[in-house]
């Protein structure tokens, strides 16, 4: 037992020997190898941002729509008595789709028909006494009377006939119907759907940011699922406000469709090419260092690292436009960044 106790006090004389020696003879030698670590160089990536042409192109996602769509409805009740909807087909402007029953209107538009033909010739004789003195004003004016009222009253029900007559609004394809002819019908019930598909609407998104170069007319490439052709549209209206939720434009392209081979309710993949921005300062996007408030680079000033605040504008798959913050020949810090801090000694170890 005496054996372990001096072999712990030898072991113990030791370490305090070895502690006294770096701490109190020597005190220099841990601040210098504390120091030199500190002041290590850090061994980095860089990019020299230089002026480039930026192809200016995004991905959106987008929508086909009918250029004019409409449910088919009555405008009043009635049994159908003529029912002219193929499902499928084509129709024009104009053209009589379904007929509901009218024939009490149509006995009252011959009464009134009458009526009217003895008024305008009761008119017509009173008019020439009236020339010659025969009768009094009031007697004629009150037989005119007469004569207009009966015209405004086959006019209200000429309106009334045309109401159950239901006509194709525009030329379109008639969709699925929903009655049978004999069926009927109210203003709530859904005859059938039209729909324009000769040219069709694309409507879709890009970010805010892009919301100064969206110009109309511009040209875009667009496919859709199942199909490998590329398709194009022209961009023809932007909505004038942001989307407060999405931070997105909504923009609508024209499609020409006069082959039938796009569908309503497509997704479509939008490619939006923009115009070429000339002379911008483009930048890798790993270079970017999110702040709270801000974007900060690590640019290399005389060997040491130095973070400066940066604007950022469009991107694309790897590079990033800077509106301010940098000036061109600035050598940028591109990979590693988790060591880097300010006044950090760099060596450069790869340029771009």
């Amino acid at each position: 037992m005496s054996k372990f106790i001096w072999f712990l006090l030898v072991l113990l004389v030791i370490i305090g020997g070895i502690i006294y020696y770096n701490k109190v003879l020597h005190p220099k030698n841990a601040t210098t190898n504390t120091s030199a670590t500190k002041n290590a160089p850090v061994f980095v990536s860089v990019f020299v941002a230089l002026p480039q042409t930026l192809d200016n192109n995004i991905s959106a996602s987008g929508t086909l729509l009918a250029f004019d769509e409409v449910e088919l409805h009555s405008e009043v009740s009635g049994k159908i008595t003529s029912l002219n909807i193929n499902e499928g087909a084509n129709v024009k402007k104009g053209d009589l789709l379904l007929k509901l029953f009218d024939a009490d209107l149509q006995a009252q538009l011959k009464k009134l028909n009458a009526q009217s033909e003895t008024a305008n010739k009761n008119e017509q004789r009173l008019k020439q006494l009236l020339s010659i003195k025969g009768i009094g004003e009031m007697e004629y004016d009150n037989a005119l009377t007469l004569q207009k009222t009966l015209q405004a009253d086959i006019e209200n029900i000429q309106a009334q006939i045309s109401k159950t007559e239901i006509r194709a609004p525009f030329n379109g394809i008639i969709g699925l119907r929903t009655i049978s002819n004999g069926a009927y019908l109210t203003p709530s019930t859904t005859i059938a759907t039209l729909q324009n598909v000769s040219t069709l609407k694309l409507d879709f998104s890009v970010p805010e940011k892009y919301g100064s170069v969206i110009r109309k007319g511009d040209i875009l490439n667009f496919m859709v699922d199942g199909n490998s052709e590329k398709y194009k549209a022209i961009t023809y209206a932007i909505e004038p406000k942001i989307d407060a939720e999405t931070r997105t434009i909504k923009a609508r392209a024209l499609v020409q469709n006069s082959s039938n081979k796009l569908m309503v309710g497509a997704f479509a993949n939008v490619d939006v090419d923009f115009k070429k921005m000339e002379n911008v300062l483009m930048i890798p996007t790993q270079c970017i260092l999110p702040d709270a408030r801000f974007k900060k680079v690590a640019v290399v000033k005389n060997g040491k690292a130095e973070f400066k605040k940066v604007e950022t504008g469009v991107r694309n798959e790897s590079m990033i436009q800077i509106i301010n913050g940098l000036e061109i020949g600035d050598t940028i810090v591109t990979t590693g960044l988790l060591y880097v801090k300010p006044n950090s000694v760099l060596k450069i170890k790869e340029t771009r």
